[in-house]
């Protein structure tokens, strides 16, 4: 599995000196607004990039939830949407706007298309890779969000992303200790391990 869920592309504007290797390149937004004045061109772009990884996350658990018996994939599916929500509201907020299919396992994006069907692919080879599809889902999301973190100074996005982590950590938390009764010993990916260890050696919390 490429590095940061799926392989990113980078973004640089002539202005903003950002290379990253962690943006897809099909953002698209509009500079006609007062509001877009108040966000950098990179948390324009985080923002946008977070509501599309997003939803392959919300779409691979919605479908595991189907495939296996286990109710974590349906309560998680749930917090993915309440994620997608809250960035929602800020891409609406500062009149982003973003191009993305409603239909469940449906992406305008190939690479997003391909990442979807390649997990799904992994997944149903049984409970076990199901289930370290989604440690690998948040190993993703945590390492991605800190990322950008650190990169952005809006108070209203460093909030909804800190919340983000917060829901993931928990999730991450979720699917180890499902693994680990399965005998299967998660090893991070993209994060470190001693955040891993960190992680799931702490308690669920509440993060909104």
């Amino acid at each position: 599995m490429n590095r940061l869920f799926l392989n990113r592309y980078l973004i640089i504007n002539e202005h903003e000196n950002y290379k990253q290797n962690y943006f897809i390149n099909r953002i698209f937004f509009s500079t006609n607004t007062v509001s877009f004045a108040q966000l950098t061109v990179i948390e324009k772009n985080s923002l946008i990039f977070m509501y599309e990884e997003e939803k392959p996350a919300h779409d691979i658990y919605l479908k595991l939830s189907e495939k296996n018996n286990i109710p974590i994939f349906k309560n998680i599916s749930k917090s993915e949407t309440y994620h997608m929500s809250l960035i929602s509201e800020l891409i609406q907020k500062h009149e982003l706007s973003v191009a993305t299919a409603d239909e469940t396992g449906v992406f305008e994006n190939k690479d997003l298309q391909k990442l979807y069907n390649d997990l799904i692919k992994k997944a149903s080879k049984g409970i076990t890779d199901a289930l370290i599809v989604g440690a690998t889902v948040e190993d993703t999301d945590i390492f991605d969000l800190e990322k950008m973190l650190s990169e952005i100074t809006n108070p209203e996005i460093i909030k909804v992303y800190k919340q983000l982590i917060c829901g993931s950590e928990n999730h991450m938390r979720a699917f180890y200790r499902q693994l680990q009764i399965k005998n299967y010993e998660y090893q991070a990916q993209f994060i470190s391990s001693e955040k891993l260890n960190t992680i799931v050696t702490d308690k669920h919390k509440k993060c909104f």
